[in-house]
This record gives C-alpha cells, sequence and structure tokens, in this order.
C-alpha cells in the first residue's frame, strides 16, 4: 500500500476488511474508517453486498452517501413516501443516516458503495464523469477518490504517480491530484470524489 506519510495513501480492493451489517441483514466490505477500531467512529467508507430486498440500518447521527457500483438497480424508499432510484452505476444518492429506508432490488443482486460521515463534520461528495485529465485540490480536507469503472492515473503533487485500479481508494490529505483515464477509448469514466473537513 504505497503511503507519503500521512499526506497519500492508497487502499487497494484486496485489503477490504469484511463485516456484517449492523442489523445481521447482509455483508460490507469496509475500506477504511476513523478513527481505525471502536465505536462510535467519525466516518467510514464500505462497499456492500446486497443479495436481497430489505430495510437499511439504522445510523442516526450520520449522513449517508450511497453509489451504485454493480448491478440492475435498486429504489430506497423512504418513510416520508418519497423514493430515490439508482439504476445506472455511478448513480448517487444521499440521505440521514437515521432514515432507514426500505430497498428493493430491480432485477437482482446489487453492490453498492457507502461514505458515512457523522453530522458534526462537513463532507461532501459527487459522481464526476472524467474525460481527459481532470485536476482536483483538496488543501485543508481530506479528500477521498475511488475508482468506480476503469483504471486511472493519479498524479499527486507530492511527486509520486500512481495506479487505481477500479475500487482502489485514494486518501489525499493535503495539496491536488491529477486523474486521468488510462484507456483512451473510455469516453467517460465515473469516479466517486468526496471531501471531509473535521
Amino acid at each position: 500500500m504505497p503511503n507519503t506519510g500521512d499526506c497519500l495513501q492508497i487502499i487497494r480492493k484486496s485489503s477490504f476488511k469484511a463485516v456484517p451489517w449492523k442489523n445481521g441483514g447482509g455483508v460490507t466490505h469496509e475500506i477504511i474508517r476513523n478513527p481505525a477500531t471502536g465505536d462510535p467512529f467519525q466516518w467510514r467508507m464500505s462497499v456492500a453486498h446486497i443479495d436481497g430486498s430489505g430495510p437499511f440500518s439504522d445510523f442516526s447521527g450520520y449522513r449517508r452517501h450511497m453509489v451504485l457500483l454493480q448491478g440492475q438497480g435498486l429504489t430506497l424508499r423512504f418513510k416520508t413516501g418519497d423514493d430515490c432510484l439508482l439504476r445506472e452505476v455511478g448513480d448517487l444518492a444521499q440521505f440521514d443516516g437515521a432514515a432507514t429506508p426500505h430497498c428493493d432490488l430491480l432485477g437482482g443482486p446489487c453492490v453498492d458503495l457507502n461514505l458515512m460521515v457523522a453530522e458534526s463534520l462537513r463532507a461532501e461528495a459527487r459522481v464526476l464523469r472524467l474525460t481527459g485529465k481532470s485536476a482536483m485540490a483538496a488543501p485543508s480536507a481530506r479528500a477521498l477518490i475511488f475508482s468506480i469503472e476503469a483504471p486511472l492515473w493519479l498524479e499527486w503533487d507530492g511527486g509520486e504517480t500512481v495506479k487505481l485500479e477500479p475500487w482502489d481508494l485514494a486518501v489525499v490529505q493535503h495539496g491536488g491530484v491529477l486523474l486521468s483515464a488510462i484507456d483512451p477509448d473510455i469516453s467517460a469514466c465515473a469516479v466517486f470524489f468526496a471531501t471531509i473537513n473535521h
């Protein structure tokens, strides 16, 4: 795992840790959490396998950012009567962790990315459709960069260039990065990008 001090950390898909869902309804593969051990955490990022429809766990006190990674999609049905459809890989939903929506799978199992951030912190998340090169800066925040579909080059202004395979995570503490697609035939690469301010 490349790690340049506390400024750049690369977490490979092969190192994710399987843990049961809080409500026992499935398994999530934890990528990173802060702090690294114990509860409650300040923020956590994981990949969840959803094998059947059912309710989500209660994560009161957190804001959830969820991205579809694999599958034919799902609908989140909230008690307020609102629905949120994730149909295409890269579709993003953001909601209160206390909302505990019911998840209806549209055509079989799905896999999704989850970032949960304590409400006491300020976080922003989005999915970028990368074409060519894209520069990103996080001068005072921690930035999380997750390659959804395709391998990418990540050039860090600390002087290092690394390759991100699909589902690898880069954590950048300070400075900027330049992302570029490795395969020139891909018209747009989906990348999850989030910043967390403590």
